[in-house]
């Protein structure tokens, strides 16, 4: 490489003053108050805080919630991710826009639609309480609900992605020799794909954990019983910030350490 051809490459990658200003300003609006979090955290009295019963009863409910709602969006997402990548079901592109939806939608109008169709008058709410007696807002399965639903996307989403760029000619092969679609699905689809199932129930785990709309609206903020991480800090700035702090630094642990376990799948 000539030496002008090292300045014109070196140069390249000096980015101009109009683009490096408003990068930076971005920046620092996104990690500053991530920074101001950790400066005002009352360090000294952390122990205390987080000894505190109700933030151990609102830290293990929002880890049995978001684990069971990332249940919830495995068990059903994945067949609906293959569904959308392997199939030419009629409507494909207007099912994946309604999957996608929640991913815009207020969590807050998730939480009311929810209670319109779950809800003890619902749709399909009223039928489940005549015929079984099961009620689910205002509960703890109400709560994995309310999660499920603004999760799963995630999942559907990585995992049909995985589905795509999976070489389909291997389940191709298993079929030419007498496996069943579904032998094929379990023994060949779910290996290759295995990677983008995991990736997609950690961003589902990290999601449903960080729920907040959709689960006091549709489940209550009732300690012990519906009363997760987030809407425990809720609460707690209303009269004790530190306590509020505290949790906060529970849930950007908890996130850090999301990033971290797929830092090596987004930077591949």
């Amino acid at each position: 490489m000539t030496p002008s051809a090292r300045t014109r490459r070196a140069g390249s990658r000096v980015p101009p003053l109009a683009l490096l200003l408003p990068a930076l300003l971005g920046l620092a609006f996104l990690v500053l108050p991530l920074v101001g979090l950790l400066v005002r955290a009352p360090w000294s009295a952390l122990p205390e805080q987080l000894a505190s019963p109700e933030v151990w009863e609102a830290l293990r409910l929002s880890l049995i919630s978001a684990t069971a709602a990332t249940a919830v969006s495995m068990v059903l997402g994945v067949p609906l991710a293959w569904l959308l990548a392997r199939t030419e079901v009629p409507g494909r592109r207007l099912i994946r826009a309604l999957v996608t939806l929640p991913l815009v939608l207020p969590p807050v109008v998730g939480g009311v639609a929810l209670l319109l169709v779950l809800g003890r008058n619902g749709i399909v709410g009223r039928w489940l309480d005549s015929a079984f007696g099961l009620t689910l807002p205002f509960t703890t399965a109400g709560v994995v609900v309310a999660e499920a639903f603004v999760a799963m996307p995630f999942l559907v989403i990585s995992v049909e992605g995985a589905l795509r760029a999976a070489d389909p000619r291997y389940e191709e092969a298993a079929a030419t020799l007498g496996a069943s679609r579904l032998t094929a699905f379990r023994r060949v689809t779910l290996p290759l794909v295995a990677p983008g199932i995991g990736a997609g129930a950690v961003l589902a785990w990290a999601r449903a954990l960080g729920e907040f709309g959709a689960t006091i609206t549709f489940a209550g903020n009732f300690p012990g019983r519906t009363q997760t991480m987030p809407l425990a800090v809720y609460l707690a700035m209303e009269s004790e910030p530190e306590a509020a702090i505290a949790l906060s630094l529970v849930l950007l642990a908890v996130s850090i350490t999301v990033l971290a376990t797929l830092r090596g799948r987004w930077t591949g």
